[in-house]
């Protein structure tokens, strides 16, 4: 007992600290999870953090181990482990390093508008990141070949090129403002492709649905469907506040004088202002939909549908499933 003695009763590692039916507790959340200072924290302590999770999982803490010590452990386990498998995940493919990693290269994108070669090279370094992220945060219950992961590579960046090269010829006569604004429309387009393309297993053989309880209930494609439909959605927001106003700004203070005179700092004062907007847009967006998503079992497939009401009568409304980030 004197091991358990700082740890209040009744104290559950992996229940939430907030309330995760509301968008205010998810923000909460993703702000704890998502945070880019996170990324600095050396291999060492992750590791120690995550056995301190699972010690307390297990009822077995180190002595003197504090609530808050925990909770910190908890926050660099959820930020750095993958939560279906329990995996360290790739350093560029980890929620917390969308920040840093997406100001950088959303800042580009805006930047180097103007030219073709530009616009090809920039896309294809935002999707390369863009599938590294994808694949580390998929639902790792579903796995996924090599081969599926070179074509769904090879589909989102032909999307993305194909939308921001078209668009980019079209908006020559256009006012420049609108040409600003390609690369988001390019971003978006390739989102609505890469996301299911990198996920395509769960979308062909369904995800595991479970009851509230977390029994197993069996495999939904229809669920894999929505959990996908709903990252998208996410993605395309989280990108959408600095790509779709960043512009407008740009676009004003390039008309001042000392503006035009430090032409060189265009590029890096686009990237500050990325990561402000992706400070909060990446935890809003994340926030935006319930990460165990639910289900209501008249929409489910009618096989899987039958199955459950034979073994469980109307004792579960509702299926539940990680949606994946």
């Amino acid at each position: 007992h004197a091991k358990m003695a700082t740890i209040p009763l009744g104290f559950n590692i992996d229940s939430p600290r907030w309330d995760q039916s509301t968008f205010l507790g998810r923000l909460k959340h993703f702000l704890n999870i998502t945070d880019p200072r996170t990324v600095l924290v050396p291999e060492e302590e992750l590791d120690r953090a995550k056995a301190l999770v699972e010690g307390c999982r297990a009822g077995v803490l180190p002595p003197g181990s504090s609530q808050e010590q925990l909770l910190y452990a908890k926050k660099l386990y959820d930020s750095a482990f993958h939560p279906d498998s329990g995996e360290k995940m790739n350093f560029i493919g980890r929620m917390s390093f969308q920040v840093p990693g997406g100001m950088a290269i959303t800042g580009c994108m805006l930047q180097f508008y103007r030219t073709v070669p530009a616009v090809v090279f920039w896309q294809w370094v935002n999707q390369s990141f863009n599938a590294f992220v994808n694949y580390t945060n998929r639902n790792a219950a579903s796995p996924i070949s090599l081969r599926q992961i070179g074509v769904a590579y090879v589909t989102a960046t032909g999307a993305a090129l194909a939308t921001a090269v078209g668009l980019n010829l079209y908006t020559k006569r256009a006012p420049p403002l609108l040409a600003r604004w390609v690369p988001f429309a390019a971003v978006a387009a390739a989102n609505c492709v890469n996301i299911p393309m990198m996920r395509q297993q769960e979308i062909i053989n369904g995800i595991t649905v479970t009851d509230e309880n977390n029994n197993e209930l069996g495999r939904s494609r229809r669920a894999a469907v929505k959990g996908i439909a709903q990252v998208v959605l996410s993605r395309i927001t989280m990108a959408a506040p600095g790509m779709i106003i960043l512009p407008i700004i740009m676009e004003r203070l390039e008309k001042f004088t000392f503006m035009q005179r430090i032409r060189v700092l265009h590029g890096p004062l686009q990237v500050l202002l990325c990561g402000g907007f992706l400070l909060f847009m990446v935890p809003a967006a994340c926030a935006l939909f319930p990460q165990r998503c639910s289900l209501a079992l008249a929409d489910l497939e009618l096989e899987l549908h039958d199955s459950i009401v034979a073994k469980h009568g109307d004792k579960v409304p509702y299926v539940y499933f990680n949606k994946g980030l």
